[in-house]
């Protein structure tokens, strides 16, 4: 692997667990709620107060991905967004009992519920009519769930997945996250529904692709990477159907070396996508030095 692939995936990985880092496991599960409170608001998302303007109406809901949660996922794109105007909301969901800090790990269909109730309790605070979806990995797919079965199309205008696992991939690549996040691998032997509704050819996966990858009114983006270890092949995350845009970054600058995690954390080139996909009237170009 090169140098700087290492170097951007040590990066991503620190940014990644920088509270998990800093608390101990006593304090973790009751400082998180707060720090993640006070993270978001002092960055200006998550703010009940925040009402949509007329150039952009939409309140936007952060989902993040596996092992993740509301805040480190978004450390980088939630305030890249809120300076750009919107109303920036993000969620946690999937939570085991006794598991702090580390989400996306419950039965997604669960998790979908949860996204349900998120985006009822948004659009009742920003007075919305509708909200756009960004969600990294399995965020950019557990939310098609909510749109096919939970009546969320009637209530979403956009869903953008940045790497996501739109169907499937292995246990293999699950596992490879796991560096990223030390002592995480002990959840690998207890029990992890979401890991298992992520394995390409899953029941869940099957039912949720049953009939097409989309449901009508709903725009959907997809921002792919080359360089994805996880989720393989990266085309894999792409969907078919009407309103789809499926991107990949190295077609927008070559010398993107992100992989997965780094994608929905770090990356720029993937991060002006999505204010694209957000405007698509007021789209600019995409380049390296965006």
């Amino acid at each position: 692997m090169l140098p700087w692939r290492r170097a951007l995936r040590a990066l991503a990985a620190a940014l990644l667990m920088t509270g998990a880092l800093t608390l101990t496991p006593a304090a973790t599960a009751s400082a998180a709620p707060a720090a993640a409170t006070a993270a978001s608001s002092s960055s200006g998302w998550n703010d009940y107060d925040c009402k949509p303007s007329a150039a952009h109406p939409r309140p936007v809901v952060l989902v993040h991905g596996t092992f993740g949660n509301s805040v480190d996922n978004w450390v980088v794109l939630a305030p890249y967004l809120v300076r750009r105007g919107y109303c920036v909301f993000s969620l946690d969901y999937g939570q085991l009992p006794g598991v702090p800090f580390f989400n996306g790990l419950g039965p997604i269909d669960k998790s979908a519920e949860q996204l349900d109730a998120f985006v009822d309790k948004v659009l009742a605070s920003t007075g919305a009519a509708k909200a756009d979806l960004v969600g990294h990995s399995q965020g950019g797919m557990m939310p098609r769930h909510y749109l096919k079965f939970l009546g969320g199309a009637e209530k979403v205008n956009a869903l953008i997945g940045l790497a996501p696992d739109n169907h499937g991939t292995t246990l293999l690549g699950l596992t490879k996250l796991l560096p990223y996040f030390p002592g995480i691998e002990d959840l690998l032997t207890t029990k992890t529904p979401s890991l298992a509704d992520q394995i390409a050819g899953s029941p869940f996966l099957t039912k949720l692709n049953a009939g097409g990858d989309t449901v009508p009114g709903v725009r959907y983006t997809v921002i792919a990477t080359k360089y994805d270890e996880v989720v393989t092949p990266y085309r894999t995350q792409f969907l078919d159907g009407p309103g789809v845009r499926n991107v990949t970054v190295q077609d927008l600058c070559p010398v993107d070396l992100s992989e997965h995690v780094a994608i929905g954390i770090l990356d720029r080139v993937a991060h002006h996508e999505v204010a694209n996909a957000l405007d698509p009237a007021h789209a600019t170009p995409t380049t390296c030095l965006s």
